[in-house]
């Protein structure tokens, strides 16, 4: 097998070149994935402008993807007797310990010293990515490689939509109709919710929404107050967050998946007075992963291919730019 390979490195903030880099050195728990689809996350837009703390330089970004099993370390392959040379796989970019309270009661999102891959360890944006076996998951024969690469972004929804105990008595609105808002539609779908609104500036990406049966929501700062059971804000800015608030009826859940700005005035006082539950959702846990390959599985999830865009690995940083101006499309996978 070769020692090195292609990969994008993240050099410095609006830079990404196309790199020869080591294979990465696989560790005796380790798996190691030839990738065949590598997802852009919104989550790594801010690490490209360099306004992401987690994301130095030089790194390979990416941590949505599919692939090839190659190889297996010494202690992998008595760990998981069930993976093999030439399976078709995915994995769960967040590595966690394991032994924390966190982990062992199936919140390992949560745990203190968990790494994920394109921020804490190289990610998939390159030939190969290593991750630890426990990790990996085998990816049903009906399931196209490219749709499986949306493991990572729909088990993040997945989990939204269960913290939020989304039920079929409940009106939503989804604020955001990039991948994470479509597949959040697509979740509370799954759930029974019937009625979902859906705001976004991307005439294109509005479109998207509609054709998932959600509907635009209406013009005017009052046009849904107090109107739904459940917002959920896939965006993250001060504007959005508020609209969730003002939308949601009193006794209601808002959900915050979007993480574009790490502070927001928000009038506590109202929320209090209207007993609003506000939620924090962060990435996911195993249950939500593996249930994410399941759905995607029996097409439960996805993206059609009129939405979603492949390019070679050395077109990335242009990728990145374009995602940065508002693209038409709702993903994009690199390809190495």
């Amino acid at each position: 097998m070769t020692t090195t390979m292609q990969a994008l490195v993240y050099e410095a903030p609006y830079q990404m070149n196309l790199r020869q880099t080591p294979v990465p050195e696989l560790e005796p728990d380790q798996a190691l994935i030839k990738v065949a689809f590598s997802g852009i996350c919104g989550s790594e837009l801010s690490g490209f402008e360099g306004q992401n703390s987690l994301r130095k330089p030089p790194l390979i970004f990416g941590h949505e993807f599919s692939g090839t099993l190659v190889a297996l370390g010494d202690s992998a392959r008595q760990s998981r007797p069930d993976l093999r040379e030439g399976q078709r796989v995915t994995a769960n970019p967040l590595i966690t310990c394991g032994a924390c309270r966190y982990c062992t009661s199936g919140r390992n999102q949560l745990c203190p010293q968990r790494r994920l891959l394109s921020a804490h360890l190289p990610g998939s944006n390159a030939e190969y990515v290593a991750v630890r076996a426990d990790a990996v998951i085998a990816i049903p024969d009906e399931l196209a490689l490219e749709q499986a690469a949306l493991a990572e972004p729909t088990a993040c929804t997945i989990h939204a939509a269960r913290l939020a105990n989304a039920t079929a008595d409940d009106t939503a609105l989804v604020i955001g109709a990039g991948p994470i808002g479509l597949l959040m539609i697509q979740a509370l779908r799954a759930r029974g919710v019937e009625t979902i609104w859906v705001a976004d500036l991307n005439a294109e990406r509005l479109a998207m929404a509609e054709a998932l049966g959600a509907k635009p929501m209406p013009s005017g700062d009052d046009a849904l107050r107090g109107a739904v059971d459940l917002a959920v804000d896939a965006v993250g800015l001060a504007a959005t967050r508020q609209t969730c608030l003002t939308a949601t009826v009193p006794g209601g859940r808002v959900v915050w998946i979007g993480l574009h700005e790490s502070h927001s005035a928000l009038d506590i006082n109202d929320m209090a007075r209207r007993e609003l539950t506000t939620i924090g959702s962060f990435a996911y846990a195993p249950q939500d992963f593996r249930a994410a390959v399941d759905g995607l599985s029996r097409g439960d999830f996805g993206l059609p291919a009129e939405w979603t865009r492949v390019e070679p690995l050395a077109n990335g940083a242009a990728c990145f730019e374009e995602l940065l101006r508002g693209s038409s499309v709702a993903k994009i996978w690199l390809r190495p």
